[in-house]
């Protein structure tokens, strides 16, 4: 995908994601596109994105091999009665059980996250090799009962074997050199034990060597040549996916999420090895617009995103860069934040105590009154937007996130001009009532959202619930709201409480008149204890000791 737009700035970064990766060792990698070829032409490593993939390739594959093995060599037998005759012996039943119980042990160690990624290879490989010799041990083990008629050996070759070496090489990767050493060594499996019963039954005789290497051995140096082609092919596409994912200086590790507007990615800067979250927007997911408009609709993000880059709040996340993909998809790249937003916060561990909700809201304030005396309106105030985090040794640090959606005050080109205040856009349970009835719109809309987000915290419900959207809507329109202290667990304040319904009066002119007087009031509401640092810290510790990896979203 290629990108246009200048070099991320060199920001200091604040967030941290989880520790292990799914795409490597490492997320430092300076290498450049030809170092990179040459290493993958030496055999010495996979592309992430195959990297990723490999676990999960291995385990569908050693499961497969293991039910061919049973519906080939036991199922057919139970279906007619034959079990009892067919398996007299362990000689007879040894091999068959040996094969599938390999897959599974196999399976089972693709699975483990314990064990590396590099080790799972090389264990793919060790299994290709003993998987041919046991479908070969399965079909030319008992030659001495083809002494009266040897003409079998003749049939045409190759064998299972050979679709077993193919769709291996297909399905899970390798470095092809070693993916070639593997394959050679799994086709040596045919002529290796066919000789050896042929020897055992005295049937050597029945080929000349010219007619043995032509049958049976030529046809799997074919099935190699054509498994290692496929080998490479599968190594190569990895490669271009890998570079695909590679945004500028940033290289794309994994998605962390996706919704209606586009897909949230943790990602790397290679040379500073700093962790970062992109996230793409594509235009007509958010208001529908025909192909032809979305070129006016990108020049409006620039604008919105330049906008927010302008944002100093320490509460506010941080943009590092923003840019236009050549197929039209607008991308973000902002800090990536250790910890849970509010949302999830509430879902995992109850409604929040009023002393950490107080702590948390007059946070948010911080940021949307900068915003604000910027000219900017958020316009989708919700809990997912309000992300609580661990900063430096700073415990319950709230970042406001997606300001993506925000709303200009001020004069712009009137070509470009910025999304519309007009139209009905955010998340329908927080959202004001003049933002449903298109009516203009001002900082005192966000307040509303605000007011959404306290309500949530103290009682872990939304304001106004409802079967659909029309009815959640319309509640919003013309309900009042209950008091919050007759739904949350804990003690209510009852200058908080009044302050969160002022936030949510259906006329703006009721409601505070912006950030900074909520602030204030905030923290005028009397509280029997303080939420502290070492409150937060006791909480973070106890609950989210590591912390889980959630980026900007």
């Amino acid at each position: 995908m290629k990108l246009t737009g200048g070099p991320p700035k060199t920001i200091p970064f604040r967030g941290q994601g989880k520790g292990d990766l799914r795409a490597g060792d490492s997320l430092f990698l300076p290498i450049g596109r030809a170092a990179r070829q040459a290493r993958l032409t030496a055999g010495a490593t996979l592309p992430p994105h195959l990297q990723e993939q490999l676990p999960r390739r291995l385990r569908t594959v050693a499961l497969l091999y293991s039910l061919a093995y049973f519906l080939s060599g036991v199922a057919p037998d139970i279906l007619t009665g034959e079990i009892s005759e067919t398996f007299r012996t362990p000689a007879d039943w040894g091999p068959t059980v040996a094969s599938i119980l390999i897959g599974l042990v196999v399976a089972v160690l693709a699975s483990s996250t314990r064990v590396s990624w590099r080790a799972k290879m090389h264990l793919g490989l060790l299994f290709e090799v003993v998987g041919s010799y046991g479908i070969a041990l399965a079909m030319y083990v008992d030659a001495e009962r083809y002494a009266t008629t040897p003409i079998v050996f003749f049939v045409v070759s190759p064998s299972w074997i050979a679709i077993w070496m193919i769709v291996y090489s297909i399905v899970v990767p390798a470095p092809p050199g070693r993916a070639l050493f593997a394959l050679l060594a799994s086709a040596s499996a045919p002529a290796v034990l066919m000789c050896t019963a042929l020897q055992r039954a005295g049937l050597l005789h029945v080929f000349t060597p010219e007619t043995f290497f032509f049958a049976h051995v030529f046809p799997y140096i074919i099935c190699v040549i054509l498994a290692y082609v496929s080998a490479r092919i599968m190594v190569t596409l990895g490669a271009d996916v890998s570079r695909a994912r590679e945004l500028g200086s940033y290289r794309l590790i994994e998605r962390l999420g996706q919704g209606g507007m586009g897909e949230v990615w943790r990602a790397s800067h290679q040379l500073l090895a700093r962790e970062a979250a992109i996230k793409f927007i594509r235009p007509e997911s958010i208001l529908g617009i025909s192909a032809e408009a979305s070129s006016t609709m990108l020049r409006r993000f620039e604008l919105e995103a330049r906008a927010t880059a302008s944002l100093n709040s320490a509460h506010t996340v941080e943009l590092y860069d923003f840019g236009v993909s050549d197929d039209g998809t607008f991308y973000y790249i902002m800090e990536l934040l250790q910890g849970l937003d509010c949302d999830r916060l509430v879902r995992e561990f109850g409604a929040l105590p009023a002393s950490r909700v107080v702590h948390l809201v007059d946070q948010v304030c911080e940021s949307l009154a900068e915003a604000h005396e910027k000219g900017l309106i958020h316009r989708d105030v919700k809990p997912a937007n309000i992300h609580v985090c661990r900063s430096g040794v700073r415990c319950d640090f709230v970042k406001v996130l997606d300001f993506g959606l925000v709303a200009h005050r001020q004069h712009v080109p009137s070509d470009v001009m910025l999304t519309p205040p007009e139209h009905a856009i955010g998340t329908p349970a927080f959202m004001a009532p003049e933002v449903v009835q298109g009516k203009e719109i001002d900082e005192r809309s966000d307040l509303y959202g605000l007011g959404c987000v306290a309500y949530w915290l103290l009682t872990g419900r939304q304001v106004f619930e409802g079967s659909g959207f029309l009815e959640v809507i319309s509640k919003h329109l013309q309900a009042e709201p209950d008091p919050p202290s007759r739904h949350s667990p804990g003690e209510v304040p009852r200058e908080l409480e009044a302050l969160i319904l002022s936030c949510l009066q259906k006329a703006p002119e009721l409601r505070p008149p912006n950030a900074r007087e909520v602030a204030r009031l905030l923290r005028a509401v009397p509280l029997r204890d303080s939420w502290s640092a070492e409150r937060a810290e006791t909480w973070w510790s106890e609950h989210i000791p590591v912390g889980p990896t959630t980026g900007t979203s």
